[in-house]
């Protein structure tokens, strides 16, 4: 059984994409407006196998499910992002 979140808590954001787009300076803008500056910790990328896709993970200190709803619904209208989860 899937328990609510509890804020402020840890939240791992993760966004794929192209990676010949600005989709890490693009997805941090997003989330950096809602969450304030990130550290270069916060950040993970990782580029798929065949080298055309780049996988980002951003941990953010969550304040609330309004503040995840407004990242995700940001992030889910950038053309850059393919998938955001």
């Amino acid at each position: 059984m899937n328990q609510p979140l509890e804020f402020p808590t840890e939240f791992p954001i993760k966004v794929m994409g192209r990676r010949d787009s600005d989709l890490q300076a693009l997805t941090r803008e997003i989330i950096e407006r809602h969450t304030g500056p990130l550290g270069e910790e916060c950040v993970k990328v990782r580029t798929s196998g065949d080298g055309n896709f780049l996988a980002l993970t951003y941990v953010v200190m969550a304040q609330s499910r309004e503040q995840l709803d407004a990242i995700y619904r940001e992030l889910t209208a950038c053309t850059a992002v393919l998938m955001a989860l």
